[in-house]
């Protein structure tokens, strides 16, 4: 059996008196990409920011249930501790618009008020842009502000930062939705590189995307997760009649 790096149980979350999550049981395994889908409003992103604890928030949400990640009880650990070990990358490229590339991809280490040294600093930036396959692009440019560059170069700015951080697993939420195909095409050839050192779980609403970039896949339906499994499996012979709706584009 996978290794788990997260295990979600009995799992519900609210926005005041709606539950937008309902008892939602998944696992996401290690060094695996595991596709959330489903149609807008479904929950998908609510659960995302569930696992990083942005959730709470906001005033009037709640939840209940568990969220372990490498058999760590989320709610008993520091919040920003637990956001180092969780990287998260949203759907509109949003680098820091003050900072250059090269402090951009640190910035991690200087809001967490975490010294380095230099060398370990020029270290983790060249690493990391190295690992989100930017590199060579701005090598001669760190200290341009990330804003300059184009939107596909600002996603993989923000996924090298997250990636500076080390964590046991990262967060793509609709990493792709504001890009053209080129890039698009780009990223995603990325996120399976990725996955040789980083579990990822992406939320998306593109079903080509899932079937292309992902090892498992979460069909989720009006807050309620319909089906998991394999995504080969899940696409091919999908066990109940909702997914196969879905993914036949009957509802969306």
């Amino acid at each position: 059996m996978e290794n788990k790096v997260l295990e979600i149980k009995n799992f519900y979350a609210s926005y005041g008196e709606e539950d937008i999550i309902k008892n939602i049981n998944l696992n996401i395994y290690n060094k695996k990409i595991t596709a959330m889908m489903g149609p807008s409003g479904c929950g998908k992103s609510t659960l995302m920011r569930c696992v990083n604890r942005m959730h709470e928030l906001n005033p009037n949400a709640s939840h209940k249930g568990n969220i372990f990640l490498n058999s760590n009880n989320i709610f008993k650990i520091n919040a920003i501790l637990l956001r180092r070990k969780v990287g998260m990358v949203f759907q509109k490229p949003n680098p820091f618009p003050t900072m250059s590339i090269y402090d951009n991809v640190i910035a991690g280490y200087k809001l967490n008020g975490i010294k380095k040294s230099k060398e370990e600093k020029d270290y983790l930036v060249e690493e990391s842009l190295k690992n989100a396959a930017l590199w060579e692009e701005v090598k001669n440019a760190l200290h341009k502000k990330g804003t300059f560059l184009s939107g596909g170069q600002q996603q993989r700015l923000c996924i090298a930062r997250a990636l500076a951080m080390k964590p046991e697993i990262l967060l793509l939420d609709e990493p792709t939705s504001a890009l053209d195909p080129n890039s698009t095409a780009f990223i995603e050839e990325l996120i399976v590189n990725l996955k040789k050192t980083v579990s990822i779980l992406l939320v998306t609403h593109n079903i080509a995307q899932a079937a292309r970039v992902s090892d498992y896949t979460a069909f989720i339906f009006l807050g309620e997760l319909i089906e998991f499994g394999e995504t080969d499996k899940v696409f091919t012979v999908p066990q109940d009649k909702r997914t196969e709706e879905y993914l036949t584009g009957k509802f969306g």
